[in-house]
């Protein structure tokens, strides 16, 4: 009799935990590039599932929504996108309206209530640059910030968890700045070779004085009209997606100019954030070392990430330590 007790409550305990097991399911994040889903999963990693809308390659300034990605968006959780100008992002934002799509969709003022800030296109009319906005390590962690505050929404069942995994990230983000502040002289200008390169420079103290494209719809300059401002710009910094016309213009701007050019990831799939951010942080400060201008740190705890981050991009052990020595 007792066996047979036992039994039965094997046999009920194996058919209540896989159930209980089946509907813990992970909330879904749909995030418009693969930029911003490198964000999201390094952020919230295996306590979220993110899934990319526009596929590395394609154009997201052409680029539509097919039927497949409407259902996917209906049942997403959280859809983060890079603000709003894609024209994806505004028919997510129409079918958010309509009542389609019943997730929170993150869009610019989410962004800017957490600190996210547009640079000027001083070379376009001063207009707001809304292109390659992630490249910006503060921009990066004000998406999250937003992301972390929806999923709590979404998910208050487990709302604990995100601010903890946001805090991780935003730590990662912050000791990068501050590893590779001071490392450029002041007044430092670039030309870049399309608008999204802005982002990956200004952050570091080096101001964009003239892109080769202006804008999206706007055709590319000629390598001499540029060449004639060659005294006001110290590098060029390309985007290594960009079109091969583009990156062979800023190659010869740069042999015409005898200025040094650097090339920055814009896109990329299945890579850490904070990766990326190291790797083109590095390739512009290898192009920007005319002269390297140390500043006062107090020892804020962040030294020896300084040193280990500036050592595994690739910097010299002289000059991490230099650093360290003169903080």
């Amino acid at each position: 009799m007792k066996a047979r007790v036992l039994l039965l409550i094997l046999l009920l305990t194996g058919m209540i935990l896989p159930f209980s097991g089946a509907s813990e399911e992970k909330p879904l994040v749909v995030a418009s590039i693969g930029p911003i889903a490198s964000i999201v999963g390094e952020a919230f990693g295996d306590s979220v599932e993110v899934v990319t809308l526009i596929p590395l390659g394609a154009d997201p300034h052409e680029y539509q929504l097919t039927a497949e990605q409407v259902e996917l968006l209906k049942k997403a959780d959280v859809i983060v996108t890079t603000g709003g100008h894609l024209p994806v992002e505004g028919k997510m934002a129409d079918l958010k309206k309509e009542g389609v799509i019943t997730g929170e969709l993150l869009l610019i003022d989410d962004y800017k209530r957490e600190g996210f800030h547009y640079l000027p296109e001083r070379w376009y009319s001063g207009k707001d640059n809304p292109h390659g906005t992630w490249l910006d390590p503060d921009n990066a962690v004000a998406i999250a910030a937003a992301t972390e505050k929806a999923l709590e929404k979404a998910d208050p069942a487990n709302a604990q968890e995100y601010s903890p995994r946001f805090e991780k990230f935003r730590e990662k983000v912050e000791a990068i700045k501050y590893a590779y502040s001071g490392f450029v002289e002041e007044n430092r200008s670039a030309v870049i070779n399309m608008p999204p390169v802005q982002y990956a420079i200004e952050w570091l103290g080096i101001k964009a004085v003239a892109s080769i494209k202006p804008e999206e719809e706007v055709p590319a300059l000629g390598i001499d009209e540029v060449l004639s401002k060659a005294n006001e710009f110290d590098i060029i910094v390309y985007s290594l997606q960009s079109p091969d016309q583009l990156k062979k213009a800023a190659l010869e701007l740069s042999e015409k100019s005898r200025k040094p050019a650097a090339g920055v990831t814009v896109f990329w799939e299945g890579k850490p954030y904070t990766e990326v951010l190291r790797e083109n942080t590095v390739s512009v400060l290898r192009v920007s070392e005319k002269e390297i201008v140390s500043i006062n740190r107090s020892s804020g705890g962040f030294d020896l990430a300084y040193l280990i981050s500036a050592l595994l991009a690739g910097l010299s052990l002289g000059t991490a330590l230099g650093y360290i020595l003169k903080s």
